[in-house]
């Protein structure tokens, strides 16, 4: 996503870009967004998802894992802090964004709603006794900040609802994985959790496009015909990752020895997985030859995103027979992510920003 290839159409919106503490930032998010989900799949793949048996403490009596709970404590409890990096961060671009948008009004009101979200939430845990459903009510003022902020925004709409989605995502996320110990690794929720860590991970990587960007108005840069198939191949991704998910909740690894998995056969879901993996790269393929024949906008994007693919379907194939050995497993989890972000910089640049004249 470098400057080089993202130019902007009118030289004269370049003193409108975003500043460059912002872009370090919202790289940070987004690298953090990526590995989280490896400290996620950590967590699952070395049967560590109740090393914390509470939430949001981690035992009844301790907020840290204690010594007797071993190795597997201190791997539920790193991802738990991770979350925290992942909010700080998101937060921090959201802040930013709205001080590069010279939104003053707007942060002054996402503070108040933030103090009024803390009240509420604390008082719903005094009242009710339920941190899930504290953590409920701050989400529910997320929300509402976010939609009061973006309807006022004097400009950069887009770089606003992106930084916001990320900063709501992070907070239900909080609350999924409460859900996800308190339901003792509900193979349903667990996947539920991982598909929302590639949601954000998207999300991320938009902010950054979008970032690099001019402002203002967009054209397609491809052919319709070209546009269409990409959406087309955005199904396929999709059918890809959800597959994927439902066989690894039915798989070897579902975070802890003592959890039930959903009741399907794993076998057969694997090959249900692997079907819409190989449309997906035949359409990487067709893309990538159409892009290169027509000198298209996405060529750089989808070179890479077919190297991702290639990869995950090498990766795919020698787990599949040797096991499901753990860190081929988790490798597999991160590419579906890169290549979910890699994807979404593909989608993205089938539009350019508008010439002002």
């Amino acid at each position: 996503m470098s400057a080089d290839v993202l130019a902007p159409a009118n030289p004269a919106r370049t003193a409108e870009r975003v500043r460059p503490a912002l872009i370090v930032l919202a790289w940070l998010s987004f690298i953090a967004e990526v590995i989280i989900i490896g400290t996620g799949g950590a967590v699952r793949l070395t049967g560590s998802g109740l090393g914390c048996s509470e939430w949001p403490l981690c035992t009844p009596e301790s907020l840290v894992p204690t010594p007797e709970l071993g190795i597997h404590g201190f791997i539920e409890f790193g991802n738990r802090t991770m979350t925290g990096v992942v909010g700080l961060l998101a937060l921090a671009v959201l802040v930013l964004t709205l001080l590069h948008i010279r939104a003053r009004r707007e942060l002054i009101r996402t503070g108040w709603f933030a103090l009024g979200g803390v009240v509420l939430a604390g008082a719903t845990i005094a009242v009710s006794g339920s941190f899930v459903a504290g953590v409920a009510v701050a989400l529910a003022a997320v929300i509402a900040a976010a939609v009061v902020t973006v309807r006022t925004a004097p400009a950069r709409r887009d770089l606003l609802i992106l930084s916001w989605l990320v900063v709501i995502g992070v907070v239900a996320q909080g609350l999924v994985g409460g859900i996800t110990v308190l339901t003792g690794l509900n193979p349903f929720i667990v996947g539920f959790h991982y598909a929302s860590s590639v949601a954000l991970v998207v999300l991320t990587a938009a902010y950054l496009v979008r970032a690099y960007d001019a402002p203002g108005p967009r054209e397609r840069a491809v052919p319709k015909w070209f546009a269409i198939l990409t959406h087309v191949t955005s199904v396929a991704l999709v059918a890809t990752i959800g597959a994927g998910v439902l066989t690894t909740s039915n798989g070897p690894h579902s975070g802890d020895p003592n959890v039930i998995r959903t009741g399907f056969d794993a076998t057969v879901l694997a090959h249900v997985h692997s079907w819409p993996g190989y449309v997906l790269l035949a359409l990487t393929l067709a893309l990538t030859a159409a892009a290169l024949r027509l000198r298209l906008r996405p060529l750089r994007w989808l070179l890479a995103l077919l190297a991702v693919i290639a990869v995950q379907v090498i990766v795919g194939i020698i787990q599949a027979r040797n096991g499901l050995p753990e860190l081929l497993v988790g490798v597999h989890m991160v590419l579906a992510g890169v290549s979910a972000a890699v994807f979404t910089v593909v989608v993205l640049r089938l539009k350019r920003p508008v010439s002002a004249d």
